[in-house]
């Protein structure tokens, strides 16, 4: 059921226990009717007997029979002094949400007082820390209620879209793909790191491959601890296994890791160099291959050229933060200005570390993969 429709039986609902009041429609941008949701209410109402029955619809307007309900559809960023002036909004609906500004949201939401009223605010996210994103999705408001829907969640998802989604997949880069499909923010590409130079690919390591190479980054309280198993073939680089938890006990985790990647305690495993405690510990219980790896000025930059010089990385379905990561890991950027900055954010890195650890004995000799850097 769209929005849409859902604005119009809340109206016949509020007129048949006999309240009056407006229905708002707005969006940010809005210079004509032409550019409201006028046409896409009317066509749902004419889809429900019941509501056309109901409803009174003009060129120009839809109201209720009995006069009771009346829509009104509006621009937030031109037409805010209208908007103040309704009286009784029973639901104010704001369309494509993203762009509107703080100032319109200061307007509105006061605005709609009448007991029982409500705000329905419906957008495809776009910008991390957009004004809509703040308030409605990153500090959700105590008596909202947030539903996240894509096309997985429409069981009557038509065929002709799931073949465009297909070529959407195959033909998009992997950030447009989830921006358009999944409700994923629109993310920078210029300022994602690994932009355009991985795959979400199915496969399994072969005898004659380099590796397996593995690595742990320490965590505890809000940061994973995060582990990995990659393999080299091909001039590419291959990520085959994680194991990721935030508040892992130093006691449990070989056993947690060895539940999630097999034979982990039989290879050589290169681990943070900050943690020498940890590293110490976990040689005296399980991990008896485990190392500290050796980190210096610049290893952070140096290790994320290595990985980005592979002709192609691909990631295991199976590697759920580590895609995630690779989507996420990003550059600064300027505020004002738009800029890439040259300097990496501390964030969403923790396997990302973990596999620049694994892989450093790699870096110290390059050419016999015949790495191109």
């Amino acid at each position: 059921m769209t929005f849409a429709k859902m604005s119009a039986i809340r109206g016949y609902m509020f007129g048949q226990q006999l309240q009056s009041g407006i229905i708002l429609c707005g969006r940010e941008f809005m210079n004509s009717l032409e550019d409201s949701s006028m046409e896409e209410v009317k066509q749902a109402i004419r889809s429900e007997p019941f509501l056309n029955a109901y409803y009174d619809i003009g060129e120009k307007y839809i109201r209720s029979v009995n006069g009771l309900i009346e829509y009104k559809f509006v621009g937030l960023r031109n037409n805010l002094d209208s908007v103040k002036s309704k009286a009784r909004i029973l639901i104010a609906w704001v369309d494509e949400a993203e762009n509107v500004s703080e100032s319109a949201w200061l307007k509105l939401i006061p605005t709609v007082r009448t007991e029982g009223s409500e705000i329905w605010v419906t957008w495809n996210p776009e910008k991390k820390g957009s004004p809509t994103d703040l308030r409605f999705r990153q500090n959700k408001m105590p008596d909202a209620r947030i539903a996240e829907m894509n096309y997985m969640d429409n069981p009557w998802f038509p065929s002709v879209l799931e073949k465009e989604r297909q070529n959407d997949l195959k033909r998009l880069d992997d950030a447009t793909y989830r921006w358009i499909w999944e409700g994923a923010y629109r993310e920078n590409s210029a300022a994602q790191i690994f932009a355009g130079k991985y795959e979400i690919h199915d496969f399994v390591a072969a005898s004659n491959w380099n590796g397996p190479y593995q690595g742990i980054d320490f965590g505890f309280s809000k940061d994973p601890t995060a582990a990995i198993r990659c393999w080299i073939h091909n001039e590419c680089l291959w990520i085959e296994h994680e194991a990721f938890k935030v508040g892992l006990e130093l006691d449990q985790t070989t056993d947690f890791i060895a539940a999630r990647i097999p034979r982990f305690s039989q290879y050589v495993t290169r681990a943070d160099s900050a943690r020498p405690e940890s590293i110490s510990y976990l040689k005296r219980h399980g991990l008896p291959r485990i190392s500290p790896a050796e980190k210096g000025r610049g290893s952070v930059e140096d290790g994320i050229s290595f990985i980005k010089s592979f002709r192609k990385i691909y990631i295991h379905p199976r590697c759920k933060e580590v895609i995630n990561e690779f989507r996420s890991y990003s550059y600064k950027i300027d505020r004002l200005s738009g800029d890439v900055l040259p300097d990496v954010v501390d964030a969403f890195n923790h396997g990302i570390d973990a596999l620049r650890y694994s892989l450093e004995p790699v870096m110290k000799n390059r050419r016999p993969f015949n790495i191109k850097l």
